[in-house]
């Protein structure tokens, strides 16, 4: 490495960060700052998979490899708390030298798709014979060196009425329960001792050709006298730079201690050694590094801001966030949360500010603050540890009723001081209301729409309240149709709550209070910094935006350059509805906070400092800010989409999305499911609209066919893109997509849509895209077609067709 050059680089780095920060680092400074924020992306990274897995790292040894690995290991391991770290005497190579050893693997598996029973054992075992042999065959038709060939046996199970099947070793058949209960236990965190178990796969896994992974203990004579080192280099850390000794790789002998700061250093690799660790070197020439003085509990940072700390801290901030989303999809039961991912996590200031999430639902995010600081409010603050509360209230901070919010106050771990707040918000698959799955088309008050659950504590001193959470959710003309499905999906948002708690204070025993707090203040200074540099980039601008029930939203942006802040107006927008197209307040707020974040061009997260240079006008009683009872299921789902494409349309940024989530719904009283579907996005300056995306306030998945057709009695027919039907111009909208789905007995379907009358505009001379269509193709032949919104039975045969809208084009197409 040029060191000279490197030092030059980053002087003028330097440089240019002070211009434009005011900020003064030197270039050795700047540098162990790139390096501070590698390292937290690395343990960041290293922790969410291990989340998933269901690990705990802390009892983990740290296995490095790689050119690059050592020279960062121990500063990964103290950002796990990991205490142990192993290096292969081949770490450089590792990967090419573990290819080049490694067995050929051959992988035979079958459906089984039957509970598992005495009965079920006979033809397992018949079953594994079968894979086992063909397996043995196709293995020895391949030109491998001859050695033994293993065949493991495996099983996929998963409890009943469950989509997520576990593998284990199914060598002895009369363990696999208690290794299936092992496994679940592990990665999810509980298990349901009284659920059947499904037996979805058998499969064997032939394995065999490879070489002997065996490996000498490394001869040579043990050491007379102390080890010397080859030389002495600078080394900086933590601000101060001293001498250190370095050693070649190859002068080490079994048994060598090296106690750190030092470098070893060898051909295709580099180890560095950090104050408080050790290295031992083992017999068979691996390394083995520990922690020789304990880990510092607190890490001196300071409270006034610095660039490379912001940086790290808004990585921090973002992983616990999506930390907490991974358990949540873990530990979730219900589809619409552990396969189609509706759901969003965030975290929040002592005051219920949004200081960062994961990259979850729009349309949550930015409207979970209201429902945080709604709880705050009705408490005035007075919690204590171990309360839980769930909110789903559009008037205080909801944004429609199957959209419920677990909101958990942080305490200190003496539990004394309240600290922060969590939240995780998903989309319940039904909480009641006139049609199956909440989501009717035609209600006209919020009673019709489900179970409203205002401030409702669902854990009090750390006793869950099952039996008081079943009454409400079973009161009123229309209760949850099942409530078991609900009540384990918010144990889920209350286990994912749990995490970035105990997140969140393991931060605050490494830093202090103080710093996590200022820091979360800078986070949110910076967003807001961030937005009014977009703003100066910016012009005035206004639109008016039918939509296809003949409700109008208009927008105006004023922006002032001397306070660099901008007025978004909706002054003139319609009144509140007879329909459920009314937005509440919070889904307007987060439509106009998504907007601006996404003009930024940093990687920030979106937090409640992105509002701050904006003044935001919603008159009451309008489409916008509705007064009760008003019905409000698509004013989150459809009307908050319109809000965005208005916003856009007034800034000249882009043209329209689809402008709709096509809501589709289906169910009876053993059924019930939600999804909303794909379409077109917009084309902008320079760039041509993605097709078949879930688009803006949306960021949700599709149910995969297998899952869905297990779990319903339908099938997926077709889901396709639908060529053509993004609009023209000099850059082309996406296309929208084409789902049909066949219903294998009767239910009731409804559709919550929009543009199926008006088309999504087109900007700057750049055509619309194509409307959407909705039909109900009878098992008869006949066609039904029907409006943006529709309540219909289905019989069995009978196929609900829908078209999805394309995105607008821009700019005039090249008329050659």
């Amino acid at each position: 490495m040029d060191r000279d050059t490197v030092a030059r680089q980053f002087a003028a780095l330097a440089v240019e960060i002070e211009a434009e920060s005011g900020a003064r680092y030197t270039p050795t400074e700047l540098a162990e700052g790139f390096l501070k924020i590698a390292v937290e992306n690395m343990a960041n990274a290293i922790k969410q998979i291990s989340t998933q897995r269901g690990y705990d790292v802390t009892e983990y040894t740290l296995c490095c490899f790689g050119g690059a690995g050592g020279q960062h290991a121990c500063a990964v391991a103290d950002a796990l708390g990991m205490p142990t770290i192993f290096i292969h005497p081949l770490a450089g190579v590792l990967s090419a030298y573990g290819m080049g050893l490694a067995d050929a693997r051959l992988l035979k598996e079958r459906a089984v798709e039957a509970p598992l029973s005495a009965e079920l054992m006979p033809v397992l075992e018949r079953t594994f014979g079968e894979l086992e042999q063909a397996g043995r065959a196709a293995m020895q038709a391949q030109d491998l060196p001859t050695g033994p060939i293993q065949a493991l046996r495996g099983a996929r199970l998963r409890y009943t009425g469950s989509d997520t099947a576990l593998l284990v070793a199914a060598d002895d058949p009369s363990a696999l329960t208690a290794r299936f209960t092992d496994a679940h236990r592990r990665r999810f965190g509980f298990i349901l001792p009284n659920k059947a178990l499904i037996v979805e796969a058998a499969q064997v896994e032939i394995v065999g050709g490879g070489f002997d992974m065996r490996e000498a203990t490394t001869a040579t004579a043990p050491r007379h006298g102390p080890l010397a080192p080859t030389a002495q280099v600078a080394l900086h850390f933590a601000g101060t730079e001293h001498a250190a000794p370095f050693h070649r790789r190859a002068d080490l002998r079994p048994g060598d201690r090296i106690v750190g700061s030092a470098i070893l250093g060898e051909t295709g690799a580099t180890t560095l050694i950090e104050p408080g660790w050790q290295a031992e070197v083992g017999a068979h020439d691996d390394l083995v590094l520990t922690r020789h003085q304990p880990r510092p509990q607190r890490v001196a940072v300071g409270t006034d801001v610095d660039p490379i700390m912001l940086e790290v801290f808004n990585n921090l901030f973002m992983a616990i966030a999506e930390q907490m989303g991974v358990t949540l999809a873990n530990t979730a039961h219900s589809v619409n949360i552990k396969e189609r991912l509706d759901f969003s996590c965030a975290l929040f200031d002592r005051d219920g500010q949004l200081i960062a999430n994961a990259p979850h639902i729009p349309v949550h995010l930015g409207s979970m603050g209201e429902a945080v600081r709604a709880i705050i409010d009705a408490h005035h603050g007075h919690f204590q540890a171990g309360d839980v509360y769930a909110t789903n209230a559009p008037y205080s901070g909801g944004t429609h009723l199957p959209d419920v919010t677990v909101i958990t106050p942080v305490f200190d771990d003496a539990g004394r001081e309240l600290l922060f707040y969590v939240a995780s918000r998903g989309h319940h698959a039904d909480i009641g209301g006139i049609t199956p799955g909440s989501m009717p088309p035609d209600s006209v008050r919020i009673d019709q729409e489900g179970v409203l659950l205002d401030n409702v504590p669902l854990v009090s001193a750390g006793q869950f309240r099952e039996q008081d959470l079943l009454a409400r959710l079973g009161a009123g003309p229309w209760p949850a149709r099942n409530a078991k499905q609900n009540l384990a999906d918010l144990q889920a948002q209350i286990a994912a709550n749990e995490k970035g708690a105990r997140e969140l204070r393991r931060m605050v025993a490494h830093f202090g209070s103080d710093t996590v707090h200022a820091y979360m203040r800078h986070v949110q200074d910076n967003a807001a910094e961030q937005v009014r540099r977009a703003l100066d980039r910016l012009s005035d601008g206004a639109f008016a935006y039918e939509m296809d029930n003949g409700a109008e939203i208009r927008v105006a942006i004023r922006l002032d350059r001397a306070r660099r802040t901008a007025r978004i107006d909706f002054t003139g927008t319609s009144p509140q509805q007879p329909n459920n197209f009314n937005a509440p307040r919070a889904v307007c707020l987060a439509a106009v906070l998504y907007v601006f974040r996404t003009l930024v061009d940093d990687d920030i997260p979106l937090n409640a400092g992105c509002l701050r240079p904006l003044d935001i006008v919603i008159p009451p009683g309008c489409l916008l800010d509705p007064r009760p009872p008003a019905a409000v299921v698509a004013g989150n789902v459809e009307t908050s989409q319109c809000v965005v494409d208005a916003l856009y349309g007034a800034l000249g940024a882009m043209a329209a999305a689809q402008g709709t989530m096509n809501n589709f719904t289906f169910g009876n009283d053993q059924h019930q499911y939600y999804e909303t579907i794909c379409g077109g996005a917009g084309a902008g300056p320079g760039f041509d609209g993605a097709s078949a995306v879930h688009t803006h306030m949306t960021n949700s998945r599709l149910t995969d066919p297998e899952v869905l057709e297990w779990r319903f009695p339908v099938r997926v027919e077709e889901f396709a893109i639908r060529a053509g039907s993004g609009g023209p111009g000099r850059w082309h909208g996406g296309n929208g997509a084409i789902r049909r789905i066949r219903f294998l007995e009767s239910m009731t379907a409804a559709i919550l849509s929009g543009h199926r009358r008006i088309a999504p505009y087109g900007l700057r001379g750049g055509a619309p895209g194509h409307v959407g269509r909705n039909a109900v193709e009878r098992a008869d032949g006949k066609i039904e077609e029907l409006p943006g919104t529709a309540q219909v039975t289905v019989r069995t045969g009978d196929v609900f067709a829908i078209e999805t809208p394309g995105g607008g084009g821009y700019g005039a197409a090249d008329p050659n």
